[in-house]
Parts: structure tokens; C-alpha cells; sequence
């Protein structure tokens, strides 16, 4: 059913009564979780200050404790120049301690040889408890591993945006919805539980995936049910100001929870709230039509109408309109699933590479 013959079938229903409404504001409110996670990763991903640990344990006098971070002379940072990956040579420094000489007095310090953090690494506290850095020591040899966790993430993103339409157009848009709403908030929640790493970035991934297929569905349901007039502000004002509350809400929650694993946790809990809209949110018609469950569809549009006041047409579909809209999603559907067209695959590749540069960008 081409768009002009759907929107005149339901005019009946108005543009911005009851129902449309409440569609606008549940499904804008569904978005909020995506911009909470689509940024997690400046705080929890974030590196603080850190050097070497010197053991408490090691009996040395604190003058050489406080001499034994040298100074790193390609550090631009003049208020910060300890050395944040090496350290004087432990065993040395012990015997000039024991020996009672004094740095820089009966030792030139900078001649002592120099070694890795062996000990670990000591980090300030005072912007964060944890992070995924400090928690796994992602500093030194292994400072890469915090961007290519960010990077897996929108990894995870860039796979969500493109198999997450196709799976809509097979399951229904409320379905993927709801399923992807549950997997971000439910992998979120074991990401707190992650005893490594890889796990964490694993996990992460799925996150990424659930997060875009989410907002995708999101976006796409409400464009389906809106009426023409309302598709503008639903798309720019409505999904835009909702994801941006989600980026806004996540610094206050970062202030306030300075440990990794308890921001997750905060992040995920508006996720469970979300339930109950199940009952709230209706499968969008037109897909329905495309399926042939035309039943359903009027079933929809009729308790619409009683919402809304108004009084829908004994007939609402005509056999003949709902045939060519089967015929014409199949046609549809086989094109992008054999990707036969080269423009079509290289459209989808533009589309995906310009979503993950906004992101970033973002």
C-alpha cells in the first residue's frame, strides 16, 4: 500500500489526538537508554593519573619512597612529570635506604637504573574510584586496550544498524523493539559481573548491537503510526531531544558515581521500567498489512479511533489495496536480502560508515 492510500485509509483518526500521542511520548521515551549508553564509555573507558606502586610492605625510608617515580622529560604536563610506567630499580633503592644514604644528598638518583611496574600502578582517586583502566591496569604496554574497547562498541553499533531493519521486516518492529531494549539493559547489567576484559568487551559488543537496533526500531515504528504531519517533529525534535536527555542525565549520573560498576548499574535500571509499555505500544499496522494480517491491523486502528473519540469505517482496508502491499514487501524484502542491486549494498555501506562517524563525532 503506497503511503498516500495508507494515510487516507486512516484519516479518520486524525493527526495528534489521544493515541498519537501517547505513541509519540512512550516511544521518545524508549530512546533515553541509548543516549545513556552511547557515551558510557568517556566515563567508565576514562584513564586518571596514575605511576608505579611502590609497596607499602618495602621497609625504605619515604625519602626514597617519594624518589623512587623519576621524572619523565617527554611529559608536557610541567604540574605532572612522575614518570606513569617505570620506576627506580626496587632492589637498589632498598640498599641505599638500608645503607642510610639520602637521595640526591649521597645518591644522584637519576643514574639508578629503571624498571617496569612490577607492583602494579597507584592511580588518583580524586575523580574516580574505577574505571575499566584501573580495574584491569589498561595503562603502559596496554593503554590501547581502552580505545579498542570503545571502538568494539561501536563495532557492535555498526552490526546493529545493519541487520536490525532486516530483522524487523521478518519479526515486527515492536518485537525487535522490546528484545533489543531487553538485550542493552540486560548485558549491561552482566557487564558489571565482567572478570576480564575480553568478557567486558564482548559483552560490550552485544550492548552496541541492542543500543542502534533499539533506536532503530524506535524510530522506524513511530514513523509507521504517526500521521504525515506529526512524521517531521517525531523524527527531528521528538527521537533528537529524548537521545540528547540521555547524554545530559549521564555526566550528572557519572558525578555523583565515580565507581564504574555502579554507574552501569544506575544506567540500567531505567531499562526495567520499560516493561510495562509492552502493553502500551502497538505493532505498527503497516507492517502488519505487509504480512497480510489485516485482522490485526483494523483491530489496531479501531481501538485507536476509540481512544482518539472517533468512529472508524466498517471497512478500513480493501482486499485489493492489501494484496499489492503483501506483493510489494516481498519484493522489497528479497532485494535487500540478495542484495542484488550494487547500489543498494553500496548505499547500506555509506549509510553505516556516516552513522558510526556521527557517533564518534558525538
Amino acid at each position: 500500500m503506497s503511503l498516500p492510500d495508507y494515510d487516507d485509509n486512516t484519516a479518520f483518526l486524525g493527526d495528534w489526538g489521544p493515541f498519537q500521542r501517547r505513541v509519540f511520548v512512550l516511544l521518545c521515551l524508549s530512546i533515553i537508554p541509548n543516549g545513556f549508553t552511547g557515551l558510557s564509555t568517556v566515563f567508565i573507558c576514562d584513564t586518571p593519573a596514575h605511576r608505579c606502586l611502590i609497596p607499602s610492605a618495602l621497609n625504605i625510608t619515604d625519602e626514597w619512597r617519594n624518589a623512587s617515580i623519576p621524572l619523565d622529560e617527554n611529559d608536557e604536563n610541567k604540574d605532572s612529570r612522575l614518570s606513569k610506567c617505570s620506576r627506580h630499580r626496587m632492589d637498589i633503592v632498598k640498599n641505599y635506604s638500608d645503607r642510610g644514604l639520602l637521595p640526591w644528598v649521597d645518591v644522584n638518583v637519576s643514574a639508578i637504573p629503571q624498571e617496569g611496574c612490577m607492583d602494579g600502578w597507584e592511580y588518583d582517586k580524586g575523580t574516580y574510584i574505577s574505571t575499566i583502566v584501573t580495574e584491569w591496569d589498561l595503562v603502559c604496554s596496554d593503554d590501547w586496550r581502552a580505545p579498542l574497547t570503545t571502538s568494539l562498541f561501536f563495532f557492535g553499533v555498526l552490526t546493529g544498524s545493519v541487520i536490525s531493519g532486516q530483522i524487523s521486516d521478518r519479526f515486527g518492529r515492536k518485537k525487535v523493539l522490546f528484545v533489543t531494549m531487553g538485550i542493552q539493559t540486560v548485558f549491561t547489567v552482566i557487564q558489571i559481573f565482567s572478570p576480564s576484559w575480553l568478557i567486558f568487551c564482548l559483552l560490550f559488543f552485544i550492548v552496541g548491537m541492542g543500543q542502534i537496533s533499539n533506536y532503530v526500531a524506535a524510530f522506524v515504528l513511530g514513523m509507521e503510526i504517526l500521521s504525515s504531519s506529526i512524521r517531521d517533529i517525531f523524527s527531528t525534535l521528538g527521537v533528537c531531544l529524548f537521545f540528547s536527555i540521555g547524554y545530559m542525565m549521564l555526566p550528572l549520573a557519572a558525578y555523583f558515581l565515580r565507581d564504574w560498576r555502579m554507574l552501569l548499574l544506575a544506567l540500567t535500571i531505567p531499562g526495567f521500567f520499560y516493561v510495562p509499555l509492552w502493553w502500551f505500544i502497538p505493532e505498527s499496522p503497516r507492517w502488519l498489512l505487509s504480512q497480510g494480517r489485516v485482522d490485526e491491523a483494523e483491530a489496531i486502528l479501531r481501538k485507536a479511533a476509540q481512544i482518539n473519540g472517533v468512529k472508524a469505517p466498517d471497512i478500513i482496508f480493501t482486499q485489493i489495496q492489501v494484496k499489492s502491499t503483501s506483493a510489494c514487501a516481498s519484493q522489497m524484502t528479497h532485494a535487500i536480502l540478495s542484495f542484488s542491486y550494487g547500489c543498494q549494498r553500496q548505499k547500506l555501506l555509506n549509510l553505516s560508515y556516516f552513522m558510526i562517524l556521527l557517533k564518534f563525532q558525538m
